[in-house]
């Protein structure tokens, strides 16, 4: 099953080869298209393809009416889309138990089923989630900055490439599919599009087996476009798509719609910060609310690259988006954790990294270097209120860059880090 010369490494690699080593099974979940299926041909020995159609669809049939009938193969074993039949779940577990043996299994799932009836997969099955690919996997950043080193406060010095605004604009609108990265930006907007009508035609349908108002699906997604990258409550979201789509949706089908969203991967949102830090300042607890990939916002808004350039401030929620993807893979690739901080005092932080010892960093993301000093002078402020109130001030401060050409420390302790320079 293994082709290295045709396989593009992903930075879960290496926590796939450590859970096959810990659990008998791991299932590797994901939005569609983010790279599971390859990745796990990469580790497997020999595989099933659930929702293959050839001959009317005989594998789900087969894997329906025999479960066990195609657990058989060289390990470890991939059973793809396993979520199509899922009793396919138990029969792995089940199998996991009579073998006492780790790394039978690779399960991939693009979306979540129904539990209920299903038993967890506790110790047996180790779970991990796959998105699209960082900038630093799809070698379009040069890895000169580490962000562990970051976090442990070395210095930094680096030239970097791929940091003009027009390339910067072309990523955040291509977006990082694994089948889209050598493409032009009209082929990837196509793809994007072409992407976002199946979720609203197909995936959102098949879930659940309910039958939506495409219409209302569509301008529901635009309105959570909209506000990528914000804070805004479910109320404001139906608020947004009566004013500008003029179409009335309650919350209760807004709840129903994240639910599904969430459980086809599609929607990505960074928890609040809420470490006690032994502040007295009270911390808001909304979640910040991001697609999987900044490039399904633009094609949802019908955007280009030019079109970006010429809306800066679409553009700056939209290169946030970019740069938190990319920070939360980094992220966990450490064991870190990545969450946004907000204050009942109005300020706010675009990303804090939490180390597992309970150290952690604030970054302000920006654009462009013209706004790296008042970013700079924005986290040495909230740092220093932190301290004073008696708080655990944060161990590093740095501001992640569009357009830049080098990275490097501010004579203040603040980083300077072009995201086009950054890796785990």
């Amino acid at each position: 099953m293994k082709n290295g010369n045709e396989y593009m490494k992903r930075l879960a690699d290496e926590q796939i080869k450590k859970y096959l080593q810990i659990f008998g099974a791991v299932y590797i979940v994901g939005t569609k298209y983010c790279g599971k299926t390859w990745t796990s041909m990469y580790h497997a020995n020999s595989s099933f393809f659930v929702a293959d159609p050839k001959n009317n669809f005989q594998n789900r049939r087969l894997a329906s009416i025999s479960p066990n009938t195609i657990l058989d193969g060289d390990v470890p074993r991939l059973i793809d889309e396993w979520q199509e039949v899922p009793s396919l779940w138990d029969a792995v577990r089940t199998e996991v138990d009579l073998r006492g043996k780790k790394g039978q299994f690779i399960l991939t799932g693009s979306s979540t089923p129904n539990y209920n009836t299903m038993h967890t997969g506790t110790g047996r099955v180790g779970r991990i989630r796959m998105r699209t690919m960082s900038l630093y996997e799809s070698n379009e950043s040069n890895g000169m900055v580490s962000l562990k080193d970051v976090m442990n406060s070395k210095n930094i010095a680096a030239k970097v490439d791929n940091g003009e605004l027009e390339k910067i604009a072309y990523y955040v609108v291509r977006g990082v599919f694994p089948a889209n990265i050598n493409f032009s930006e009209e082929e990837a907007i196509m793809f994007n599009k072409a992407y976002v009508e199946n979720v609203i035609n197909s995936d959102m349908q098949k879930i659940d087996n309910v039958e939506r108002d495409t219409k209302k699906v569509r301008n529901f997604l635009r309105s959570l476009a909209r506000n990528e990258s914000t804070v805004v409550s479910n109320t404001t979201i139906a608020k947004g798509m009566k004013e500008i789509d003029d179409e009335t949706i309650d919350l209760n089908t807004v709840n129903s719609y994240l639910d599904v969203l969430n459980r086809l991967y599609l929607i990505d949102n960074q928890e609040a910060f809420s470490n006690n830090i032994r502040s007295s300042v009270r911390l808001k607890q909304s979640e910040k609310r991001h697609f999987v990939d900044p490039s399904i916002a633009c094609a949802l808004l019908n955007v280009n690259s030019n079109k970006l350039i010429n809306d800066l401030n679409t553009f700056d929620f939209l290169f946030e988006a970019l740069c938190e993807r990319d920070l939360r893979i980094y992220a966990e690739v450490n064991n870190y954790s990545l969450y946004h901080y907000q204050d009942y005092n109005d300020r706010e932080i675009d990303a804090v990294i939490q180390d597992e010892d309970g150290n952690y960093s604030m970054f302000e993301i920006k654009l462009g270097m013209d706004e790296v000093d008042n970013a700079s002078k924005k986290l040495i402020e909230l740092r220093d209120s932190i301290k004073e109130s008696g708080g655990i001030p944060p161990k590093n401060l740095g501001v992640i860059v569009g357009v830049s050409s080098y990275a490097y420390r501010r004579e203040d302790g603040v980083y300077v880090i072009p995201i086009t320079s950054l890796k785990p």
